[in-house]
C-alpha cells in the first residue's frame, strides 16, 4: 500500500484528504491539523506493535517522521488553541455558547495531561531508533503510551471538531479570525495568505 505524503513549501508538511485550507479559515485548518495528528498517531501506535523487533527501514521512517511531528508541529497547534482561539471565544459574551466555552479548561487539562505521555514516546521512539529495537517492556510501555494518547485525543479531537470550532467559527468575527490566523502562521515563520497552498505529491 502507498503511503502517499504530501509536501507544501513555507506552509504545512502533511495534508490530508482533498482539501486545503489557508490561514484566513483558522478553525478549518485547526481542524485539518486534527487529521495529521491521527495520522501519525498511527504511524507510533503500528511501530509500538512490532518494537521488539528490528526496525525495517520503512518503519524506522514512519517513527521519525512521527516524533518529529510532536516535538516541533503539535505543540504549535497546542499553542494555536490556548493562545490565539481559546482566549477570543473566552471574550464571547453569548449565552448560546456558555456550555462551550465551559469546555475549554478541560481542553487546556487535556494538554497538560499529554505531555508525560509525549515525553515517553518521545524517550523510548529515541531509545528503539538508537538501538534499531526495544526490549518486550520498553515496547510495552511504549504501547501503553501511545494507547493513552490516542484515548485522549480521540474525546479531544471530537470535542473540538464537532462543538468548540463550529461555535468559534460562527461567532468570532471575520477580523478576530484573520488575527488568528495570522498569529498561527507566525509561529510557524511562514507569509499569512488568503490563499490555499499548493501542494505536491512526494512518496
Amino acid at each position: 500500500m502507498i503511503d502517499w505524503k504530501w509536501e507544501v513549501h513555507l506552509v504545512m508538511p502533511v495534508q490530508i484528504g482533498e482539501k486545503a485550507h489557508s490561514f484566513s479559515d483558522p478553525t478549518a485548518l485547526l481542524s485539518e491539523c486534527h487529521r495529521r495528528i491521527e495520522m501519525f498517531l498511527g504511524r507510533l501506535e503500528a511501530v509500538a506493535e512490532v518494537a521488539e523487533q528490528p526496525l525495517s527501514n520503512e518503519t524506522e521512517q514512519a517513527l521519525v517522521s512521527a516524533l518529529r511531528y510532536f516535538r516541533e508541529a503539535a505543540p504549535k497547534h497546542t499553542a494555536d488553541e490556548e493562545e490565539s482561539l481559546f482566549p477570543r471565544l473566552r471574550q464571547v459574551q453569548q449565552p448560546d455558547v456558555q456550555f462551550a466555552l465551559s469546555k475549554l479548561e478541560e481542553l487546556e487539562q487535556d494538554h497538560r495531561r499529554a505531555a508525560p505521555l509525549h515525553a515517553v514516546v518521545e524517550r523510548l521512539g529515541g531509545l528503539c531508533l538508537s538501538k534499531g529495537c526495544l526490549s518486550h517492556t520498553e515496547a510495552k510501555r511504549l504501547q501503553v503510551a501511545v494507547g493513552g494518547l490516542m484515548s485522549m485525543y480521540r474525546e479531544h479531537i471530537s470535542m473540538e471538531d464537532q462543538l468548540i470550532f463550529p461555535v468559534a467559527a460562527r461567532v468570532l468575527s471575520r477580523p478576530e479570525q484573520i488575527s488568528i490566523g495570522k498569529e498561527m502562521a507566525a509561529r510557524r515563520n511562514v507569509k499569512f495568505t488568503t490563499e490555499i497552498p499548493v501542494f505536491r505529491k512526494q512518496r
